[in-house]
């Protein structure tokens, strides 16, 4: 008798599926131990916790907002204080037509129930409605305009995601936003229990999962384009940093905009000179040429590694400027004038010269300047001015031979004649401009002496520029020094109008803000200078600076606390905070550090200018 093995087929599929679990399991774990395998695993999260009121992804929180109410009218540009915020956040407008069929329809019946309204009350004797009366003209106005096809409608939805690292910081930026949106009575509310549709609806994907829109026509809609972003770059120009609010390149060129002057302002060590060395380089390498007036001695190194022509200017420096040089004008007009206009220019310096001049001597002094002109037989007549020009001795002999004031005139001009001063404004001048990078270097001049040779090397710069329209950038450094004198700062005031026609942009640099920013003349150049750069300032001067340039409370609170190469760029109507990059070999050329600056010497570091110097030539 034989007997057949019995079998369970409840248990032969419960090992079944202990053997898939356990496959399924080896294959999780030799995936995990493969690690990361695709571009999914790449982009996403370690993780996300949904909660009602925020969302966890992976250490940062994140919750979404959405605008639920706007105004009768609204300004254009009104979202452009949310993009400009320095904090992290998305925005999603999602903008849907509507037929204009649909809409007629529905205006229609809208406007019948209004008009019912109006009626009914006014047979019970009510007050009229302000409100409802305006609501019956805008709707009639708008049928109109749809009617006719001058206006479409759409539907618009506004959501903004937030980030912080904690739930504090989340509730900080939901206010701030909150407040901004508010005070043109716009009103948002977070997506509480659609958090992860709100989350998603402002991912880059085009989808709308929370559907919150509000009816807007083609007007109304074209106000809530962000037409003015925290965005700073150009296919042409020069890379002057890094963004600081979306870490990208700032590639700009001062040029584009409607005058390429440019103001610097920053506490000594804040890196001014380090950033505007930086932007003459690379200007430089892409052919405009640099004209620099240099009060510290610290653009000389840069200047020698580029090829540049550096004049010293001081009484023991051979180098000679003549303020009584010529320009040689292209413009008809103003080659014509060019004699009376330099002889206002020495009016200016005179009067630095010998600490100003009454009205009787102002009259001698431009009879004695036409006569000595003349003498060197140089009219209004173009045709003289290529004449040999005269020089301070043929001025100071015309005045001893007047009569009234002129001797006087003459004993007080006697030491830049004669005297202690004299030689380095009294002689022919022997500086040539045809370098593409120079220095004017008037640290080693007297202080006596130092506002009268700035004023003469800006108008010699003038002249010269005058000459042939090129590009060029000219760099003031420390210019508070030369608005402490009323002509000195009238004549860079002039630069600044005039230096667009010429193809010039100024660049204004100073630490002393307080003293620049309360001179009529010092706020005047700001106003003449579509690009401003402020740098870390001091305490006692973040509020000037603020008023000035109009800065939100957020750029005020940072202006103190910026860290060295770091501050506010304004180009225009654009303004961003910036961090100011340069490469090793730059860096090499340009610090102002004087460790790094010893270090340097004692490496014997030269290699960086040759090579830069070699980029230039090509």
């Amino acid at each position: 008798m034989a007997f057949g093995k019995k079998t369970n087929p409840g248990l032969q599929a419960q090992t079944a599926q202990m053997q898939t679990q356990s496959a399924q399991a080896a294959e999780a774990e030799r995936a995990y131990r493969q690690g990361i395998v695709g571009l999914r695993d790449i982009i996403a999260p370690p993780s996300i916790e949904v909660e009602s009121n925020y969302l966890k992804i992976g250490k940062i929180y994140a919750r979404t907002l959405f605008v639920y109410g706007y105004p009768r009218t609204l300004f254009t540009g009104w979202l452009s204080p949310i993009i400009n915020m320095d904090e992290v956040i998305d925005i999603s407008l999602n903008i849907v037509p509507v037929e204009s069929k649909i809409v007629l329809e529905n205006l229609k019946k809208k406007v019948a129930q209004l008009e019912a309204s109006e009626e009914i009350g006014r047979e019970k004797g009510k007050v009229r409605d302000p409100a409802l009366e305006a609501g019956i003209a805008d709707a009639e106005e708008l049928r109109d305009k749809l009617q006719v096809g001058e206006e479409r409608f759409f539907r618009l939805g506004l959501y903004i995601t937030l980030y912080g690292k904690d739930l504090e910081e989340l509730d900080l930026v939901q206010r701030k936003i909150e407040s901004i949106l508010g005070s043109s009575l716009i009103y948002t509310k977070p997506a509480t229990v659609q958090m992860e549709q709100g989350f998603n609806s402002t991912l880059p994907l085009s989808t709308d999962q929370l559907m919150i829109s509000r009816n807007m026509d083609t007007g109304a809609l074209s106000s809530s384009f962000p037409f003015t972003t925290a965005e700073l770059s150009q296919n042409d120009g020069i890379l002057y940093g890094l963004n600081r609010h979306n870490n990208g390149l700032v590639l700009f060129d001062r040029f584009s905009l409607e005058n390429a002057n440019m103001v610097v302002f920053a506490k000594s060590g804040a890196g001014k000179s380090f950033a505007i060395k930086l932007e003459c380089l690379r200007y430089l390498m892409m052919g405009t040429e640099i004209i620099v007036i240099d009060p510290e001695n610290e653009y000389r190194r840069l200047c020698e590694a580029v090829g540049g022509s550096f004049l010293h200017l001081s009484l023991a420096s051979h180098t000679r400027i003549n303020p009584f040089d010529l320009p040689k004008t292209i413009d008809p007009e103003e080659a014509d004038n060019a004699l009376r206009a330099n002889i206002i220019m020495l009016h200016g310096l005179i009067k630095l010269m010998i600490g100003g001049m009454t009205p009787a001597e102002e009259a001698d002094m431009d009879a004695a300047l036409i006569n000595t002109y003349a003498g060197k037989g140089i009219t209004n007549d173009p045709l003289t001015h290529m004449s040999e020009p005269p020089v301070m001795g043929d001025l100071y002999n015309v005045l001893t031979s007047m009569g009234g004031n002129g001797p006087g005139l003459a004993a007080k001009l006697r030491p830049f004649i004669e005297g202690t001063f004299s030689g380095i404004f009294s002689e022919q001048s022997n500086v040539d401009l045809n370098s593409k990078f120079i220095v004017f270097n008037i640290r080693d001049l007297e202080e006596e002496l130092r506002p009268i040779g700035m004023y003469i090397t800006l108008n010699y710069i003038w002249n010269r520029v005058k000459t042939e329209q090129k590009r060029r950038i000219l760099v003031i450094d420390e210019a508070w020094q030369l608005l402490k004198y009323e002509e000195s700062a009238q004549f860079m005031f002039s630069v600044a109008k005039r230096a667009r026609k010429y193809y010039l942009g100024l660049t204004t640099i100073s630490q002393d803000v307080e003293d620049m920013l309360s001179s009529q003349m010092g706020r005047a150049i700001v106003n003449n200078s579509s690009l401003q750069l402020l740098l870390k300032q001091a305490p006692s001067s973040v509020d000037v600076v603020s008023d000035t340039f109009k800065l939100t409370s957020e750029e005020k609170n940072r202006l103190s606390q910026f860290p060295v190469g770091e501050g506010l760029f304004f180009a225009g109507l654009n303004h961003i905070i910036m961090r100011i990059l340069a490469s090793p070999m730059e860096e090499q050329l340009i610090t102002t550090n004087p460790e790094e600056l010893l270090e340097g010497q004692a490496a014997g570091e030269q290699p960086a200018g040759e090579a830069i110097q070699q980029n230039i030539e090509q």
